[in-house]
């Protein structure tokens, strides 16, 4: 199937959607639109969408069960796919009408723009993201073509480092190194006339409480060979390109509808194209059942602004927040009810819902929504202690809900294998402590 389309046209479009986009003060990364078929797209869907990424057997199985939900028409394909890269890489379906290819690239726009001023998305270095990524898959398939490491050997460390590939430090911090923090604590013990050198072990290990358990990992594990560090490396350099996406999803997503929504108006379309896009833009930020869609929250939070406080408040709020503080600050009982907002829980043999949006509700909803969103959306573990026979000793950070003993325990039997020495656990299930 070829849609009825050509590359000046496209060209055309977008010169008339950069023209209105400047107007209204957006800043983007110029964009590169590369035109694939469906089974490319599903297969740039699979890396993440980095045509660089390194080989895993995870990626494969990631591509194999998109292409066959989608032939079975169990699933669609996005609509758009666009890498934060100084310059922007986006994705055009070749199968997609014209009318979609400029929503797509309408929705880029915004994407990129997000991409480039928000404040989380400061220390992703897009200028070199695809080259960064390049060389890293460079590396790893050179141990695996390494004859005394291996394919083998390589994906099972991967699999162990990747399960633990989003526990570091998320506010990006440079990592203080065990001997400065014991500097630290030297000087404040010295300059400090209330603190009795006995009263701190300095030769413990982590003398604070360590969120970062890949550089943690990193750099205590001395009995690492230098092909293991790298990838440890490596992993935690991917985590935290990918982090800010994970913290602003319901943001970048509302804000790149909310601009091709305020661009195609803008656009002139022809009559036939209108209701075409009307019906596409519904069906991307509809709400979904038993979920929230990151689209329709996003949207309905930027046009609501808009409407209350002026563009203005939009590009401020597109600049400073991530998804937690955005609904921490603006989501409120007006928004909960219009969006049909509830709180459900799973029973022994059914689904109950627990709270409604009305006077009280509301209020443990928003709650219950912070809690699922972004980095609350995955267990928190640190590093305790490190004891003299080297066992690890790890906590998991418990904010009210249990963790799954099955994947906790698989997690653990992954970190030990990254050690190389006993590890334990502690958590909190049903109100007890547990030791994994």
């Amino acid at each position: 199937m070829t849609a009825e389309w050509t590359f000046s046209e496209l060209n055309e479009w977008d010169e008339k959607i950069c023209n209105i986009a400047n107007n209204y003060g957006l800043e983007w990364f110029p964009i590169e639109y590369e035109i694939c078929n469906y089974y490319d797209m599903i297969g740039h869907i699979s890396y993440g969408g980095m045509p660089s990424q390194y080989p895993h057997w995870s990626y494969g199985k990631a591509f194999e069960r998109t292409h066959q939900f989608y032939n079975l028409g169990i699933e669609g394909l996005p609509y758009e796919l666009i890498i934060n890269s100084d310059p922007s890489i986006a994705y055009l379906m070749r199968e997609n009408p014209l009318y979609l290819q400029i929503l797509i690239m309408c929705h880029c726009t915004g994407h990129s723009d997000f991409f480039k001023n928000n404040r989380f998305f400061k220390d992703t270095n897009p200028t070199v993201a695809v080259s960064r990524f390049r060389n890293a898959r460079n590396r790893i398939k050179k141990y695996m073509n390494d004859t005394s490491i291996g394919i083998d050997k390589v994906e099972s460390f991967l699999d162990a480092v990747r399960s633990i590939q989003y526990q570091i430090d998320w506010n990006f911090k440079d990592r203080i190194s065990h001997v400065e923090m014991k500097k630290k604590y030297i000087n404040k013990i010295n300059r400090s006339k209330n603190i009795n050198i006995n009263d701190v072990n300095l030769n413990a290990i982590p003398l604070e409480s360590d969120y970062d358990l890949l550089g943690f990992i990193i750099e205590h594990g001395h009995h690492l060979e230098d092909w293991k560090r790298d990838i440890l490396e490596i992993v935690k350099t991917e985590s935290q390109y990918f982090i800010p996406q994970i913290r602003t999803k319901i943001l970048n997503e509302g804000w790149a509808s909310f601009w091709h929504y305020k661009i195609m108006h803008d656009l002139d379309l022809p009559q036939e194209y209108h209701l075409a896009f009307l019906k596409s833009h519904n069906q991307v930020v509809r709400p979904h059942l038993g979920k929230i869609n990151p689209y329709n929250l996003g949207f309905h939070l930027f046009t609501k602004m808009e409407k209350n406080k002026g563009l203005e408040e939009c590009f401020f709020t597109r600049e400073v927040h991530d998804d937690e503080s955005a609904i921490r600050n603006i989501l409120d009982r007006e928004d909960c009810e219009e969006l049909n907002l509830f709180s459900y829980s799973h029973k022994k043999k059914h689904i109950s819902i627990d709270e409604i949006s009305d006077e009280d509700g509301w209020k443990i909803i928003k709650k219950d929504l912070i809690k699922s969103i972004g980095s609350n959306s995955i267990p928190k573990m640190y590093v305790k202690d490190l004891e003299r026979d080297k066992t690890l000793i790890l906590e998991h950070e418990h904010d009210g809900r249990d963790l799954d003993l099955r994947y906790s325990e698989a997690v653990v039997e992954h970190v030990r294998s990254l050690w190389e020495f006993d590890v334990k656990l502690f958590t909190i299930i049903e109100e007890d402590t547990w030791e994994i």
